[in-house]
C-alpha cells in the first residue's frame, strides 16, 4: 500500500486563506478520486482563532463555488506537523518565514509558498482578505483554485 501524501496549508490565523484552500482542495482531489492517496489540514501561524469555524465571509464566498468549510476549526501549526505533512504551503512570505523559523533544518525542504504550484497567476503570495471588502475572498477563491490544480498535477507527477 502506498502512503498517503500530506498537504498542510497555512495562514496566519487559519480563518480564510487556508481553509479555503483546504477545502478546495479537498474538493478537487474528492472529485479525481485521490481522496484515500492524500491527507489534506490546515493551520495558523499564530493562535489568534484556535476553535473558530472560518471567516464567515471566506464560507459564503466557498458556498458560492459548491463548498462546505463550516466543519473546519482553527487551529495552530505545531512541532509534529513537520514530520507529519509533506507538503507545507504558506500563503504569504511572512507564514513562510515563521513556518521556516519553527522547522528544523531537514524540514526546511517541505515548506513552499503554495502560489508556486499556481500556472495562471504569476505572483507569489496569496493576498489575506480579511481586512477588506468581499472581492477580496473572491480573488483568493481563484488564485487558490489555480494553485490546487498545480499542486495536485506536481503531486500526481511526483508520488501517484
Amino acid at each position: 500500500m502506498m502512503k498517503k501524501v500530506s498537504v498542510l496549508f497555512v495562514c496566519m490565523g487559519n480563518i480564510c486563506r487556508s481553509p479555503t484552500a483546504q477545502g478546495v482542495f479537498e474538493q478537487l482531489v474528492q472529485s479525481q478520486g485521490l481522496a484515500e492517496h492524500i491527507a489534506i489540514d490546515s493551520a495558523g501561524t499564530h493562535a489568534y482563532h484556535i476553535g473558530n469555524p472560518p471567516d464567515q465571509r471566506s464560507q459564503v464566498a466557498a458556498q458560492n463555488r459548491g463548498l462546505d468549510l463550516s466543519g473546519q476549526r482553527a487551529r495552530r501549526v505545531e512541532s509534529p506537523d513537520f514530520e507529519r505533512f509533506d507538503y507545507i504551503l504558506a500563503m504569504d512570505r511572512s507564514n513562510l518565514e515563521d513556518l521556516q523559523h519553527l522547522a528544523r533544518q531537514e524540514q526546511l525542504e517541505r515548506i513552499h509558498l503554495f502560489m508556486r504550484f499556481a500556472t495562471r497567476w504569476h505572483v507569489d503570495e496569496v493576498p489575506d482578505p480579511y481586512y477588506g471588502g468581499g472581492s477580496g475572498f473572491e480573488r483568493v477563491l481563484d488564485m487558490v483554485e489555480d494553485a490546487a490544480a498545480g499542486l495536485l498535477e506536481h503531486i500526481r507527477r511526483n508520488h501517484l
